[in-house]
């Protein structure tokens, strides 16, 4: 069995592969001969590779599900540009055989100290009905638990373990800023919002085994749309909660993405749902292009390629690893195929 040694980003053209991956995506394909073939995306901590298998496509799909870790061996192809690999043998490996760790990206941030930061952030709110209400949320060990585990996406923005928590801590310390420049602003509203918008994603997100993928309920109805069911439930067990006030939070939670072609059921109507849809957006965008950077040689500017859900080309500067946010640093490959930057 070998051990894992190379990292998915570190793959060259040309370079021949016996390592360990997980299978993200897994699909079955013909040629035009009819041949079938195996069209795979691979991954690691550091990154994700596409990957064919082109002979005894159907005898191995067994050996590849989605979620599995494998033992593959074969050789690195560029094609079209890109790196990929062509696999003439790939096996199922047995979990207990490894340490999940090396295939899940993660937050480089310490979620103990996130999750205290998170907790503190609460203690500061003003507003006794919210406090109460963020207190009975996140006070729960077994959601505070999937909420430091959970990845804020799926495909694009803080897509990893601890994503969800380091995306909401970082909104949350951005609304703090904005509500000190804009003292009209309802503080304990904004950083309420700031902390909840993204709740139901615990629910939108399978967790079970990864890659996580999207929940029935998810699919069916949205992040947003379950995080106020959350909401409200909580907002049920909490004597004399203001009829308004859950109105106005929910508003900021229904409305956070901006627009409706984006997923928002409404768009913002209040200063601080305006406020804390550019917080998590600004956060998001900036999420993304630091990875972008990650994956450009040296430290000058340059143009990445056509990035389809910006609809526009980047011109992003080179950093090295230990130059990134400490909760921003996560190498991982973006798709360009996704359009969804939430």
């Amino acid at each position: 069995m070998p051990d894992k040694q190379l990292q998915a980003k570190d793959i060259k053209d040309g370079q021949a592969i016996n390592d360990l991956f997980l299978v993200k995506e897994m699909n079955r394909g013909e040629t035009k001969a009819g041949k079938p073939y195996l069209s795979l995306s691979l991954m690691d901590a550091s990154g994700e590779i596409g990957a064919r298998v082109w002979d005894n496509a159907d005898q191995l799909m067994g050996q590849c599900p989605v979620g599995a870790i494998v033992a593959v061996t074969g050789q690195a192809q560029a094609y079209k540009g890109i790196i990929q690999l062509k696999i003439d043998a790939i096996q199922r490996v047995a979990e207990n055989e490894v340490d999940p760790a090396l295939f899940v990206p993660s937050t480089s941030g310490d979620i103990k100290l996130m999750s205290k930061e998170l907790l503190k952030i609460i203690s500061g709110v003003e507003n006794p009905f919210l406090k109460e209400l963020l207190l009975a949320i996140f006070g729960k060990k077994s959601l505070m638990r999937d909420f430091a585990k959970a990845p804020a996406a799926k495909a694009m923005h803080h897509a990893y373990v601890g994503g969800l928590l380091e995306h909401t801590l970082a909104v949350a310390r951005l609304a703090e800023q904005v509500s000190a420049l804009y003292p009209g602003m309802d503080r304990s509203l904004l950083i309420s919002g700031a902390l909840l918008h993204d709740i139901g994603k615990l629910k939108e997100f399978d967790f079970s085994s990864y890659p996580a993928d999207y929940s029935d309920s998810g699919r069916l109805m949205g992040h947003m749309v379950l995080g106020i069911e959350m909401i409200q439930e909580k907002i049920d067990e909490v004597a004399g909660f203001p009829k308004e006030l859950a109105v106005q939070l929910k508003h900021l939670i229904l409305s956070h993405h901006g627009r409706h072609e984006f997923g928002s059921p409404t768009l913002p109507m209040m200063t601080e749902a305006f406020v804390l849809n550019f917080l998590d957006d600004l956060d998001a965008k900036v999420n993304y292009m630091g990875r972008l950077a990650k994956q450009i040689d040296g430290e000058n500017y340059q143009w990445t390629d056509y990035q389809r859900n910006l609809e526009r080309f980047l011109f992003i500067k080179g950093h090295k690893s230990d130059e990134l946010n400490q909760t921003n640093d996560q190498e991982t490959d973006i798709d360009p195929r996704q359009h969804r930057l939430f």
